[in-house]
């Protein structure tokens, strides 16, 4: 399976031109920041060990109300496992479920066939990638949360996981297994923990040796026979350069990006001296195109007013699977490896999303993920032979009625400027009016709310709130004017869509002359836009709650994991040149302003948002005598992962904004 490099946007202002433009910026806001309220001694280092015991049992997770908690058990028992990985003789998939309350890893013997558990235990695990002779399974595992996963092995038929790496406080990835079978190749940040070096692992020695170190964070997108290696470096949120690496000459050859500033994502392509480029550069959209050898450069997908979101090509150069994101939703499409003429897909359900996930190594099979909306996503296997696409597994939905879950409708709500923002509105079946919003950003800053089915979302349809997602400038799937609005000090001419959501649902949606309720809830960049909902927008929101959200930029980016932070300074800005954007966007500033109540919810082993962004936003709080509980997950990292976990995560968060969105006569007699 190739795929390019992650996306995420940057963009960075001339050093001469910051100032005035952070003084206009700020003016258009009409706010005044307490000078230097976020310059706070704060906090120091990230994951395990930065919260104190102490600290840990104060902010220990609380107990749930029975009926909750029951209710939310149930619809997390509303699921389906991941579309997996098929086995090279198109026998046996295997993929990760949590059924188990922890994702771990499954096989099944044939479509629909009862599921065999492969992993155990209480840490995630994922399968990653087959041999292609189907000899072995190369397994991925994380240890509380904490984002430091290391590879395995393990026989298709399961038994022991047989070690490859896993070091303390070091990142090791899968990159692909050789054609051979012979060799894995991997990627760790061991030698530098802002770079990524990488190595080769011989299955049968049980030996690893260094193929590529230059300092960088590098990702080995794709691999050719002889040995070549086509590397992808990124040098910031959706800036990156392609490389290829001949490890017999040593010889590290430039291909695309080079000194230019812009995102691309490559795959190896069926002709020899041709490489496969997903790139914004020359539109609006992101697109598919062809380079070769001597710079030619042409496109193979048509020019379309979407994104071509992402591509697969399978190992034998034979087709090409791709992804376009229409205002969220979903739809594949497929082409001849080596003419670019479209290939017809198998009949699919109709659906929101559909997405592929793997080729099996000899590129006969695929496995796609079909997400109807109306019920669990579907795992399906399609056999290219055959032209046949198989169902493999089944949704489960013990004791739920699945015609009552509310499809998400696309809407919008203008910004102050005239700009429309897109969201997704998902409504109860009844409520009193006018029903109490739930508005939820995603997190990122670049990523998408998409429609589809949406266990979570329901649970908070089912308390009786409107759930509103919006995809405020910044988000990914509009184009790359839209997907830069928020690069560094930029983000304070847009930061003002979160309040311009809130003051839209107020008005547009009032009944009887009596405006609705509104909270604002988030996990990551959506914690961070709860915080600001609820601290330079005070007012805008009734209660919010924040989920591993930062709250103080300056400390956040000091703190963060350092193959993190080398990203998100190019995300947000430099610590010392944009200190006074840093500032002005970071939610503490503005805490003198606060007056309604916030929830925090945060991991002790958090290495990208570290515990301690929470604990100075409660103390902050609690100082002016605001209500704000604090719940710590000593065994999460960045957002509950857990079943019991995220039990509580949504349980209280739901608990919470019934007693603060609601009338108490109403949210007493839930």
């Amino acid at each position: 399976m190739h795929t390019g490099a992650l996306r995420r946007p940057l963009h960075r202002l001339a050093r001469a031109s910051q100032t005035a433009f952070l003084l206009a910026a700020v003016a258009a806001l009409g706010q005044t920041p307490s000078p230097g309220a976020s310059q706070q001694a704060g906090y120091s280092g990230h994951g395990a060990g930065s919260a104190s015991a102490e600290i840990l049992a104060k902010y220990a997770p609380p107990a749930l109300p029975p009926s909750l908690s029951a209710r939310i058990q149930a619809m997390l028992d509303v699921r389906s496992p991941g579309a997996g990985l098929v086995s090279p003789d198109g026998k046996r998939l295997y993929f990760s479920w949590t059924v188990t309350g922890t994702q771990q890893v499954w096989r099944l013997d044939g479509p629909q066939r009862f599921p065999v558990q492969l992993t155990g235990g209480e840490d995630r695990t994922d399968v990653v990638a087959i041999a292609p002779d189907g000899s072995f399974l190369l397994i991925l595992r994380d240890r509380g949360g904490e984002e430091y996963p290391g590879l395995y092995w393990q026989s298709p038929d399961g038994g022991p996981l047989h070690l490859i790496q896993h070091l303390p406080r070091v990142q090791s990835f899968a990159q692909f297994i050789s054609d051979d079978s012979r060799y894995v190749y991997f990627k760790a940040n061991d030698i530098k923990p802002d770079s990524y070096a990488i190595y080769r692992w011989e299955k049968q020695s049980g030996t690893k040796e260094k193929v590529f170190d230059q300092d960088g964070l590098w990702d080995l997108a794709d691999h050719r026979p002889d040995g070549r290696l086509l590397l992808v470096k990124e040098l910031g949120s959706a800036v990156t350069e392609v490389y290829e690496w001949n490890p017999n000459t040593k010889a590290l050859t430039p291909i695309i990006g080079q000194g230019v500033r812009e995102e691309y994502q490559a795959a190896y392509g069926a002709a020899e001296g041709e490489v496969l480029i997903l790139t914004p550069k020359i539109g609006e959209y992101r697109r598919l195109y062809r380079w070769q050898v001597g710079g030619t450069f042409e496109a193979v997908t048509p020019e379309l007013p979407h994104d071509v979101a992402s591509f697969l090509i399978d190992q034998a150069r034979t087709r090409i699977l791709y992804t376009v994101n229409e205002e969220g939703y979903s739809r594949m499409h497929a082409m001849d490896a080596h003419t670019f003429r479209t290939v017809a897909l198998p009949k699919l359900p109709e659906s929101d999303r559909v997405f592929a996930r793997s080729f099996s190594p000899n590129g006969r099979y695929a496995t796609l993920s079909v997400d109807t909306g109306t019920a669990p996503a579907m795992g399906y296997v399609v056999d290219w032979k055959t032209g046949k696409a198989t169902q493999w597994q089944l949704p489960s939905a013990p004791e739920v009625d699945l015609s009552r879950f509310v499809r998400a409708k696309l809407e919008t709500y203008p910004a102050r400027d005239g700009t429309r923002i897109p969201m997704l509105v998902r409504r109860p079946l009844s409520c009193a009016e006018p029903c109490p919003v739930v508005v939820a950003f995603h997190g990122g800053p670049e990523g998408q709310s998409v429609p589809g089915f949406n266990v979570r979302a329901q649970l908070f349809v089912d308390a009786g709130f409107v759930y509103v997602e919006p995809n405020v400038r910044g988000s990914d799937g509009y184009g790359k004017t839209w997907f830069h609005a928020d690069d560094g000090p930029k983000r304070l001419n847009i930061i003002t869509d979160i309040e311009d959501c809130s003051r839209y649902i107020r008005k547009a949606w009032a009944a009887s002359g009596q405006a609705p309720k509104v909270g604002v809830f988030g996990g990551s960049y959506g914690g961070y836009s709860s915080l600001i909902g609820m601290t330079m927008f005070a007012g805008a929101y009734d209660a919010g709650v924040d989920i591993v959200g930062i709250s103080n930029l300056l400390t956040f980016l000091n703190n963060t994991a350092p193959y993190r932070r080398v990203l998100r300074v190019n995300e947000y800005g430099d610590p010392e040149k944009d200190k006074e954007a840093l500032i002005k966007l970071s939610p503490l500033t503005y805490i003198d302003r606060v007056s309604a109540p916030l929830l925090i919810i945060a991991g002790a082993n958090d290495p990208r948002v570290p515990v301690g962004e929470a604990v100075q936003m409660h103390n902050a709080l609690d100082a002016r005598g605001i209500k704000s509980p604090l719940i710590i997950f000593p065994d999460e990292g960045h957002g509950a992962s857990k079943r019991a976990n995220q039990v509580v995560q949504f349980g209280a968060s739901i608990e919470f904004f019934e007693a603060t969105l609601k009338p108490a006569s109403k949210s007493a007699s839930r």
